[in-house]
């Protein structure tokens, strides 16, 4: 996940002064832990990485991406984290976030599950042969699943009904399988697990493109609730875990949710209603004949409610600097000029074409699905 360069410049400014600034004095060392950050070089690894670099409780930040990032203060390992070599660069730590994922929509769905489970489970290993105390997980609170009969807000320790048929998510149900397992392998070591709502900042998934369509798609008889996470937000929160303030598994998101009219209401962009049948149907052919990157799985995420409490963090004495409204404006800003429909980003020409008339997303979606018509007959004839 890429981040804003606003925020990315605010966090580097707190360690990596320009020339033309006075020198600061040297920060007194901290009793705190040492912290390693895998992905520390783009999206939230590198915000959190800057950020534990100026925190006063955080003793020293271990940068690990296959890349050096831009956090001058951190301690760099360029390498890949399904690297075992990752367990010598991990000597020292106490801690271990780890944030090397792959959900982009365009990645090839097995080599991004090899890329994302391999990866965990070396980082597992590698993090307890280094006498590493803790290891945090970051995965997202689609894991829980979206339900019609979701109960609203869901707790923290409600069942996972998620299924695999989402972008990534499968990847993040084994994840935090291997989380699970890693203590009874590793006595010793203790994984945390954060699982944020729908994260905004610098992110581009299923469910941000959603709000880059000249019309919300909703499936006729459904009740899409909203609950956001902005990355900010995330950055603290993951700090709260590798510092002890919380553990075991818990979401991290705004306060309450909004319900689909108010999202409505408060974006401006009115709704396009679909028969379930349609909309699934044409979701999952255009996604087998590879003309949009979302399997039919993500609109679930835009049906049924999945919003959950965050009152493990509140307990902890953490509180979200966003709510649910300011993230939705901020996402609306970030994903102003592009252009979406049924996944896939559309060219300026295209988009202009969509949007001539009121109902041109609905000709969009289901001119597209012409188009798998067109492709089974041409088959036919080969």
């Amino acid at each position: 996940m890429s981040s804003p360069d606003p925020q990315v410049r605010a966090a580097r400014n707190l360690t990596d002064p320009s020339p033309e600034s006075t020198p600061e004095k040297k920060r007194p060392r901290s009793r705190g832990p040492v912290v390693a950050v895998t992905g520390a070089a783009t999206g939230v690894g590198e915000l959190l990485t800057a950020h534990l670099a100026a925190s006063d409780e955080i003793k020293r930040v271990i940068a690990i991406d296959e890349r050096r990032g831009e956090v001058s203060e951190a301690t760099w390992h360029i390498l890949d984290v399904r690297d075992p070599a990752i367990a010598e660069k991990l000597r020292g730590a106490d801690v271990v976030v780890h944030l090397a994922l792959d959900l982009d929509l365009e990645t090839d769905s097995a080599a991004r599950t090899a890329y994302n489970v391999r990866g965990t489970q070396t980082v597992l290993t590698a993090a307890a042969a280094a006498g590493v105390h803790r290891v945090v997980l970051c995965t997202s609170a689609m894991v829980y699943g979206a339900l019609a009969d979701n109960d609203v807000p869901l707790s923290e320790d409600a069942e996972l009904r998620a299924t695999a048929e989402a972008t990534g998510v499968g990847d993040l149900l084994e994840i935090e399988r291997l989380g699970r397992r890693a203590p009874r392998a590793h006595p010793g070591l203790n994984v945390t697990v954060v699982r944020p709502t729908v994260l905004v900042g610098g992110t581009d998934t299923a469910l941000t493109r959603y709000f880059e369509s000249p019309r919300l798609l909703v499936v006729a008889g459904s009740r899409p609730t909203w609950q956001f996470c902005h990355v900010d937000d995330l950055v603290t929160a993951l700090e709260y875990a590798a510092l002890g303030r919380i553990d075991g598994e818990f979401a991290v998101g705004c306060d309450g949710w909004l319900e689909q009219e108010e999202v409505e209401e408060l974006s401006g962009v009115r709704r396009m209603e679909l028969p379930s049948a349609v909309a699934l149907g044409a979701a999952a052919r255009l996604h087998r004949i590879g003309l949009t990157p979302s399997p039919a799985g993500d609109l679930a995420y835009t049906m049924h409610p999945w919003v959950v409490s965050v009152s493990r963090l509140h307990d902890a004495g953490w509180r979200p600097k966003w709510t649910n409204e300011e993230v939705l404006g901020a996402l609306l800003e970030e994903v102003e000029g592009r252009h979406t429909v049924a996944g896939r980003r559309l060219g300026r020409k295209d988009a202009t074409a969509v949007s001539a008339t009121a109902a041109g997303a609905t000709v969009a979606l289901l001119g597209t699905a012409a188009l798998v018509r067109r492709a089974r007959k041409a088959r036919r004839r080969i």
